[in-house]
This record gives C-alpha cells, structure tokens and sequence, in this order.
C-alpha cells in the first residue's frame, strides 16, 4: 500500500475517533496511529539500529501522548472552553509521529542521481569513490551512535522530563550571578559548540549529520559562568543549568570550540538579567521540540534555541531563523558576516 494513502488512512480514521471525545478513544487513536508508524519502520529497508532508535522515539512519544490525556485533558470533571482548548492541544498531539516520521526521513541521500549513474565519466567514477568512502564512514559513526546503551539511556531519562510544565526553578545561584556581573568589564560573551559523547548528542548526530551537537553560552573567556539547557547530569532538573566542563568528556575524541561575540556591558547586563527571570520563573528541557520543532511555554527550550533567543533578547542575532530550526552548528555555520571571533578548542584527549 503507498505511503499517502497509509497516510491519509490514519488521519481519517484519527479524525473519526476523536470526534467520540472520551479517553478511551482517544487512547487508541495515540496507540494506534503509533503501531502503525513502528510497523513501517520495521519494514523500510535501513540498518536495523536506526530501526530500533526511530521505535523507541515513537513509543517515547506514545507514553507523552497517553500521560498528557489521562492526567491532563480527562482529569477529574471538565466542561467548557478550557476542556475543549485543551482536547484540541490533544487532537494536535496526535500528529507528532507524522512530525517525527518527517524529521527521520528528511535527509539527503548520499547515493548519486540515475542520470549521474548513467553519466559515466572518470570524474565520475572518483565522486564515486568518495560517496562510498563517505557512506561507510558515517554507517560506522551511526553504529557507533545508535548502541544499545545510548539508547537505553535516553529512554530512562524521558521520565525526568517534561514539554508542558516548568520543572526546573532557581538551580542557578547569586554566587552564579555575581561571577557574571564581574565579568561584565569584558566586553564579549562566548559561545561554546561541542563534541561532547554524550547518550542525547550521540543520538542527534545520527539525524543532523553533525559532529557538534551542543552549545552553551559563557560570561567570561574562561568559562566559569558557561550555562545553557541540558539534562542536569542527574543532579538538576532538565532545563536551564549551569555546566561544568568535565562533564563535556564523555568520548575520546570529545573538544569544545571556543568564539567570542563582541557586545556592550548593557546587553550583556541584559541577558545576565533575562537568565535570572528564567531561573526564577523556571524552566523545562524541550526534548520533545528537537523532533516537533514547537515549543508550549516560553521556557521551555533546548540548548541552541535558548542561545539564540537570548541573542534575539538583546538585538545580537546575527542571522535569522526560527529558533525552533536553529542547530548548535548554525550558530557558527550562519555567521555569514564574521561577527563571531575563534578562540581557542578544548580536546580533552590533550590533557589526558
């Protein structure tokens, strides 16, 4: 059966069942329309990694679904404008495995054209060469990425998450501030991409195609006051944290790219002051937001997105994009005037 008319089959028969209203229904339109996307992937011919990592993401995805209709839209007796706001926020939900679909699915091939196969040619035959070269050398990173153990890892820690509600709340200190109000005599923030080896980074890098899956935001040159949203190393909450750079050593060949962007003491005052309103009101890592790309409370956020807000925040973007699309390596790949200066690389391997 083709995959619009698959497709168009799920959405019709979704769209019929929520039309009942009631949990039950609603529960099996989320159970079903997720099987069916866990039953193509089985059957697509891709590496069987990349199978179980997409099945697990889906099943992640059921678990929100159903905990968002039991304990939030069937809770309790509900009637009125609130309870239909919030069974349309559930309808919505229902799509995020289309969104997920098209989020693994949306990568260029790195196999030539027909017409560049049958355009056969010396130098052809070395782009050849050079896709083969760069296929395995991504089939390894991929193995590598999709262990058993990442996996495992990210499906244990789904539960200290949370895209709805706020749940991390001043883990930043005024000893904190008080080191980013010293540094305001330096006229430059940092910004950090790294390489980090971590279970989540390995497992982006398996869809952005990048070796650089995190950024971070510092005060001062040396990085005592680098912050940014993270998992909170099962110490902190998921959400808005301060970072220690050992925790960046995760993998042999772990590094952190230094740059600096030049501001005034006013924006740099002014971001010191938006990180404590969101410290206060507190924050949420938006780890459903790296597959849907939407975000449902301002603070809930994730690391790239949270850097390029702040910079939005004071007038220092220097690029435009939405911030939900914005990849940690944007933040260097996008900087089409020079406005970021290299600093310095972290390679831990160095110091070992």
């Amino acid at each position: 059966m083709d995959n619009k008319i698959l497709d168009l089959i799920i959405i019709l028969i979704v769209v019929s069942l929520t039309c009942v209203g009631n949990s039950n229904t609603f529960g099996i339109s989320y159970v079903l329309v997720v099987m069916v996307f866990v039953w193509k992937t089985l059957f697509k011919k891709q590496e069987k990694r990349r199978k179980l990592v997409c099945s697990a993401i889906y099943l992640a995805i059921l678990g929100f679904q159903l905990t968002f209709s039991y304990n939030v839209i069937f809770y309790g007796s509900k009637t009125g404008i609130i309870f239909f706001i919030e069974k349309f926020i559930g309808v919505v939900f229902m799509y995020l495995p289309f969104a997920a679909n098209s989020f693994f699915y949306f990568q260029r091939s790195y196999f030539p054209s027909v017409e560049d196969i049958t355009s056969v040619s010396f130098e052809s035959i070395l782009i050849g060469r050079a896709y083969a070269g760069r296929l395995k050398s991504d089939l390894g990173k991929t193995k590598d990425s999709l262990r058993i153990n990442n996996i495992t890892e990210i499906i244990k820690d789904i539960p200290r998450h949370s895209s709805t509600k706020y749940i991390n709340q001043n883990t930043l200190t005024e000893e904190f501030f008080e080191e980013c109000n010293a540094s305001l005599a330096d006229e430059n923030i940092y910004i950090a991409i790294s390489n980090t080896g971590s279970p989540a980074s390995e497992i982006i890098s398996v869809f952005t195609k990048k070796n650089y899956n995190h950024v971070s935001l510092s005060f001062d040159k040396e990085l005592k006051t680098i912050l940014s949203y993270n998992g909170g190393e099962n110490v902190y909450p998921p959400g808005l944290n301060r970072e220690q750079i050992e925790y960046f050593n995760k993998k042999a060949d772990a590094s952190i790219i230094v740059y600096k962007l030049a501001t005034t003491i006013t924006q740099k005052q002014a971001m010191i002051e938006k990180i404590r309103e969101i410290n206060e009101t507190g924050s949420a890592y938006n780890l459903l937001g790296l597959i849907t790309k939407v975000t449902f409370k301002p603070n809930i956020m994730f690391c790239s997105q949270f850097v390029y807000n702040l910079l939005t925040e004071v007038g220092l973007d220097y690029f435009k994009c939405n911030a939900t699309e914005v990849k940690p390596t944007d933040l260097v790949e996008k900087d089409y005037y020079r406005e970021l200066k290299y600093c310095y690389e972290i390679k831990f391997s160095d110091a070992q």
